[in-house]
């Protein structure tokens, strides 16, 4: 199984796992074999990338941190309520407050305590249309992961699955025209998208049964640890603690996705530019729980060792980032390895990654 972009994917390819839109309707499912119309019709649909099955590659289970049923169920809701919202201000409050919405944080919740050791191994893929969407799950997702590692008990982990889960809400009083812009924003549009902290703040602040800490995730999220970030140029300890966690999370998952202004990079880059800004621009201690739980190479990389071999990532033990499990390919003089063994580079500190390979080079004699 490898994830490939879509100028990739070619007709008699088989689709690895299953594509689904923010309805939770399946767009392509596992085993279908791409036709010349399907890629098209991805195309169309703005979906970046196709998991496919690689005969030489091989097949292997890959476990995501939460379960299928549980990651659909909760993009959906959050598409819901903020087009609900968009629409009509106070039928998304309702939605808001509705025990929906925290049984979904409670499902996710259940999803990562059931699988602590399970490493986010796994890129998700979403359309372009459906961005906002599944990035605020996968938020939510990560920032729960980073609280569970921290030891938060379960009503704080609940509280910041809850800010993050809707640490965007106020993106639904800015126009769709400038959030889905493809060239770089004008300095007074830029100005009004940074408003959207404050208008999630009045959105979650507003409800009942929505605690606090909350709604302080949709302020204070784009603050900095150094004070460069806005909308009051918090730096420290002067950041909630959930609201800079949802921040490391939120630059991490807008980086490894595809954007209408440019290509997503790649997890390991992501990761070093996270880890790189450490008691910078984030908490390192924060984004050290981040990142122990984020495989560099996910699972279905194809990799150079400093060998020279070639494999795919199988997978990562949790806190060894950097130290895949990898089935070799290839040789280290291009010829295919039949029995294709196993290395585990958490137990083999004379061999590590060298470089990624990326989709539709040709490696191999």
């Amino acid at each position: 199984m490898r994830k490939l972009p879509l100028d990739c994917l070619r007709p008699g390819m088989e689709v690895a796992r299953p594509i689904y839109s923010a309805e939770g309707r399946v767009l392509l499912n596992k085993g279908v074999i791409l036709k010349p119309y399907y890629i098209r019709r991805l195309r169309e649909l703005g979906v970046p990338a196709v998991y496919v099955v690689d005969e030489l590659v091989g097949e292997w289970e890959v476990q995501d941190v939460v379960g299928e049923t549980t990651r659909l169920e909760a993009v959906k809701l959050v598409k819901e309520v903020m087009e609900a919202s968009r629409r009509n201000r106070s039928a998304g409050n309702g939605l808001i407050a509705s025990p929906g919405v925290s049984r979904v944080v409670e499902n996710i919740l259940d999803d990562l305590l059931r699988q602590r050791e399970i490493m986010v191994n796994l890129v998700d893929i979403r359309a372009i249309d459906d961005y906002t969407f599944g990035h605020s799950v996968n938020v939510c997702i990560l920032a729960l992961i980073t609280g569970i590692t921290l030891g938060y008990r379960r009503p704080s982990l609940i509280q910041l699955g809850m800010g993050a889960l809707f640490h965007d809400i106020g993106k639904t009083l800015i126009p769709f025209q400038i959030l889905n812009k493809p060239g770089p924003l004008t300095p007074e549009e830029y100005q009004l998208v940074c408003h959207h902290c404050r208008y999630g703040f009045d959105i979650l602040a507003g409800q009942e049964n929505i605690a606090p800490e909350v709604a302080m995730v949709a302020l204070e999220h784009h603050e900095r640890y150094d004070g460069t970030g806005y909308p009051q140029g918090l730096r420290g300890e002067e950041i909630h603690e959930f609201a800079a966690i949802t921040g490391i999370v939120d630059v991490y998952d807008a980086l490894t996705a595809d954007r209408v202004y440019r290509r997503a990079y790649l997890p390991h880059e992501a990761y070093e530019m996270l880890a790189g800004a450490g008691n910078f621009r984030h908490d390192y201690r924060l984004v050290r729980a981040f990142l122990f739980n984020i495989a560099a190479y996910p699972s279905g990389t194809l990799v150079q060792l400093n060998t020279g071999e070639i494999g795919v990532v199988l997978s990562t033990p949790r806190g060894q980032s950097y130290r895949p499990r990898v089935r070799l390919l290839y040789n280290k003089d291009g010829g295919i390895l039949k029995d294709k063994p196993e290395v585990d580079l958490s137990a083999e500190p004379q061999r590590w990654v060298s470089r990624v390979i990326p989709p539709g080079e040709k490696v191999g004699d």
